[in-house]
């Protein structure tokens, strides 16, 4: 197979085979009450964009908008909602959170999974608490700065969290708890959205106050879990580290994954300055793949794009408010769906694949929300129903590709790739780069939609195309390699392999040699 497969999968691992484990109650609390981190995330993507298209909200923080609104007849409809603080207003978090996984890095690695979690809990509940009793715009971003903080502190820790705690068979399902979370935290944020919509004067902030109830839930249920036994080696604490692997594989026969969990670490300890040792020859390929292109990749698919302004473009679309946040439902709901979907068959069939299928098909969407756009959208018409109605499903394809796709993959895949030693560090540069992404879609997508019109979905078309073949020629298949033993596939990797071999080379010709 082109571009990474492998004929024998795994076949150079090292004690993958001697690996037992049972799926256990334990197991099982641990994992879903750590998923639920994924709910802060989703619930503010989805709530983001339906406060933002809510007249009450916009009468009050920005009566500019709300009366350009009110007279779309005389402009573009593509831009009667471009408007850069506005759109601050939604990046600001992402800003917030790219900076905060630095230090979310910090605490993950000495402090453990389990503390970025309990931190990024009140950071989220903290600023969503200010965001529904805010009376001015400053009161709004410093809400934000917090939210985004919580976030921060949460993504990075979460997925890191998922992937360890699971067996290597179950991984790739394991980890998608994290995208499933997000996915109801949105579908949950519009449902909200649609009824506060109709408490006029005050619905927005109960949409917005409604965040302290995850981030409560998160808190809660982070005081019960227990620390991932890779964390307990990484600090030293063997037999804690020992007991709980014993607990959450439900066996007594883990000694073949602890001795891996043992060099991990030993390699992990030698490292002082793991984000300095990730810029390093030997680990180019999680740098390109996990910490830069997958999520870079994963927010210019442009489907938060969709997601952050969905009632906003439904309502542009010529839905009316009520009729654009039942379609930000539909199409949040199809997230959820397509999510199960991946949940229950990327384990089976891989990572690549669904990378790969589900590209081509966001490829094609993109291309048919263009070409109608361009033959059917004008200057201050209504757009037909039928045409309408047409990109909505095209919309909730697009969507469902996406959920089973980069949706779920841009955050499993990249916390498989970092060994120990670069492994808090790594999810940092993943989170940040995932949201700096992120926050630029947020900030740039109302202004590039009004000036490129129908072109802003062409250009999207062809990123999917770019970073389809990114995947195809540059990302070896993870699907049922144990964590610890991911680095062994790039050996056997058509490009990567020279970078590592090469690395490999100089630390053998770097060992002093015994002269007898």
């Amino acid at each position: 197979m082109a571009g990474g497969g492998f004929g024998n999968e795994g076949g150079n691992l090292k004690r993958a085979h001697l690996y037992e484990y049972k799926i256990t109650n334990y197991f099982i609390f641990a994992c879903l009450v750590a998923a639920t981190g994924g709910s802060l995330f989703g619930y503010d993507l989805g709530v983001s964009g339906g406060v933002t298209s809510m007249d009450d909200f916009l009468k009050e923080f920005f009566p500019k908008i709300y009366r350009r609104k009110q007279a779309h007849l005389h402009e573009t409809d593509y831009c009667k909602y471009d408007n850069q603080l506005l759109t601050l207003f939604t990046s600001s978090l992402y800003f917030a959170g790219l900076v905060s996984t630095f230090g979310a890095s910090y605490v993950t690695r000495n402090k453990g999974r389990r503390a970025s979690i309990l931190v990024g809990a009140v950071s989220f509940f903290l600023g969503g608490a200010i965001n529904a009793g805010a009376v001015n715009i400053t009161m709004l971003i410093i809400g934000r700065i917090l939210l985004g903080a919580g976030i921060g502190f949460g993504n990075q820790a979460v997925p890191l969290y998922l992937s360890e705690m699971a067996p290597a068979k179950h991984r790739g399902a394991v980890n998608q708890l994290f995208q499933f979370t997000t996915c109801m935290g949105i579908l949950i944020a519009n449902l909200i959205n649609y009824k506060t919509d109709k408490i006029h004067k005050w619905g927005w902030r109960l949409s917005l106050g409604l965040a302290t109830v995850p981030a409560t839930l998160m808190f809660v249920g982070g005081l019960a879990l227990p620390e991932t036994p890779n964390s307990l080696v990484e600090q030293g604490r063997l037999e804690e580290a020992k007991r709980v692997l014993v607990k959450v594989r439900g066996t007594p026969n883990v000694d073949a994954e602890f001795a891996d969990l043992i060099e991990a670490s030993d390699a992990a300890r030698a490292i002082k300055h793991p984000f300095r040792n990730l810029l390093q020859r030997k680990n180019r390929p999680q740098l390109v793949l996990g910490a830069l292109g997958i999520p870079a990749f994963q927010q210019l698919t442009g489907m938060n794009s969709i997601l952050f302004y969905a009632p906003i473009l439904f309502q542009t679309l010529g839905f009316g408010s009520g009729a654009s946040l039942i379609s930000s439902v539909l199409t949040s709901g199809m997230l959820v769906l397509a999510t199960l979907v991946s949940m229950a068959l990327v384990d089976r069939f891989g990572r690549r694949a669904f990378f790969l299928e589900a590209g081509f098909e966001m490829f094609c969407y993109m291309i048919a929300v263009a070409i109608t756009l361009a033959f059917k959208f004008g200057e201050g018409e209504t757009l037909p129903k039928a045409i309408g109605w047409f990109l909505v499903v095209i919309i909730c394809l697009f969507v469902f590709a996406y959920g089973r796709s980069w949706g779920p993959l841009g955050w499993l895949v990249p916390s498989e790739l970092f060994p120990l030693e670069t492994r808090s560090a790594g999810q940092s540069m993943v989170v940040c780069v995932n949201l700096l992404f992120t926050a630029l879609i947020a900030q740039c997508f109302l202004v590039s939609l009004c000036h490129l019109k129908y072109g802003i979905f062409l250009l999207f078309a062809g990123l999917i195309f770019i970073m389809s073949s990114f995947i195809f020629f540059l990302l070896p298949e993870t699907k049922r390699v144990p964590i610890e033993e991911v680095y062994l596939l790039w050996k056997d990797h058509w490009f990567w392999k020279k970078y590592v071999e090469d690395d490999d080379e100089k630390d053998i010709k770097s060992q002093p040699r015994n002269i007898i």
